[in-house]
C-alpha cells in the first residue's frame, strides 16, 4: 500500500461504520412510517364514524409514538429531510386537522404537532377531501345543517394553499395539492347547491299537498 493511501483503510472503516448506523435507522424509520400512516387513517375512520373520543385516542397515541423516533433523527439527521419521515408526518397533519374541523377545535399548530411545514400544508390540503367526505356523508343521513360552514373552512383551508406561493422544491408540491383541492371544493359546493334545491323542493311538495 502506498504512503499516500495508507490511512485509506481507517477512512472505509468509519464510513462503513457511519452507514451501518443510518441503514439501521432508516429500517426502523420505515416501520415507524408504517405505523403512524395506519393510525391516521383509523382515526379518520373512527371520525366519519362519530366516535371522537377514540379518534382522539389514536392520534394522541401516534403522537407519543412519533416523538418516541425523534431519537433516530438526532443519531441520524440526514434522514429527516430525506422523505422517508414526510409521508407519515402529512398523515397525522390530515388527520389533526381534519379532527379540529369536525370537531370544532382550532386548527392544531404544527410546531406542537412536531410537524414539518411543509408535510402539514400538504396534509392540510388533504384534510380538505376527507371533509368533503364528512359533508357527503352528513347529506345522505339527511342530517347535516352546517355545510355552508364547514365549506367556507375549506375555502379558508385552500386560500392557504395557494397563499404559500414557493417552489415545490421547498414546498414538496403544494401547488397540486392545492389544485386538487380547488377541484374538491367546487364539487362539494355543486353537491350542496343540488342539495340545498332537493329540499327546498321537497318542502313546497309537501306544503302543497296539505
Amino acid at each position: 500500500m502506498g504512503r499516500s493511501t495508507e490511512n485509506l483503510e481507517k477512512i472505509t472503516e468509519k464510513i462503513s461504520a457511519r452507514f451501518s448506523l443510518v441503514n439501521e435507522c432508516r429500517d426502523e424509520i420505515l416501520k415507524a412510517q408504517r405505523e403512524l400512516i395506519r393510525a391516521a387513517s383509523l382515526a379518520i375512520r373512527a371520525l366519519h364514524r362519530g366516535e371522537f373520543g377514540k379518534a382522539k385516542e389514536i392520534l394522541d397515541e401516534a403522537d407519543r409514538a412519533a416523538a418516541e423516533k425523534e431519537p433516530l433523527f438526532a443519531k441520524c439527521p440526514e434522514l429527516y429531510y430525506s422523505g422517508y419521515f414526510l409521508d407519515a408526518q402529512k398523515e397525522l397533519a390530515e388527520a389533526r386537522i381534519t379532527y379540529a374541523l369536525i370537531a370544532g377545535e382550532p386548527v392544531p399548530d404544527p410546531d406542537e404537532l412536531g410537524i414539518e411545514y411543509s408535510a402539514y400544508v400538504n396534509g392540510m390540503g388533504e384534510a380538505i377531501g376527507e371533509i368533503r367526505r364528512y359533508i357527503l356523508d352528513r347529506i345522505r343521513k339527511d342530517s347535516f345543517d352546517e355545510g355552508d360552514e364547514l365549506l367556507d373552512t375549506m375555502e379558508e383551508l385552500y386560500c392557504v394553499l395557494t397563499s404559500l406561493d414557493f417552489p415545490d422544491a421547498i414546498t414538496r408540491g403544494l401547488r397540486r395539492t392545492a389544485d386538487i383541492a380547488r377541484s374538491i371544493i367546487e364539487k362539494t359546493r355543486g353537491d350542496l347547491t343540488q342539495n340545498v334545491a332537493q329540499k327546498r323542493l321537497s318542502q313546497k311538495i309537501d306544503s302543497l299537498s296539505k
